[in-house]
């Protein structure tokens, strides 16, 4: 087949619109081991896990949280993730 098929896209992005996710059972596995147990003693403060820095922008609502508070910065989050973060009595944080 010879000749000019389709429509052109003169700036086109590849992969612009992906992003990548992790699900809300993989949250503690982004953090040590060491400062799980240290927040699990001191429970007045909570840790920051920011999604961002480990090169994820989405938290999804898969899996189970333990029953322990922590603040998620994200630049999405799923309204099953959002609500299962804020049942473990964590905060959701949107970034730009």
């Amino acid at each position: 087949y010879f000749g000019k098929v389709g429509m052109r896209n003169f700036h086109l992005i590849k992969h612009g619109k992906v992003i990548p996710a992790v699900n809300v059972d993989k949250l503690w596995s982004l953090v040590s081991e060491q400062t799980r147990q240290y927040y699990k003693e001191h429970t007045d403060k909570a840790p920051v896990i920011d999604v961002l820095k480990v090169g994820f922008m989405k938290v999804t609502g898969k899996g189970t949280l333990p029953e322990q508070p922590v603040i998620v910065k994200a630049r999405y989050f799923t309204k099953e993730a959002e609500v299962k973060i804020k049942e473990a009595g964590g905060v959701c944080v949107l970034c730009a």
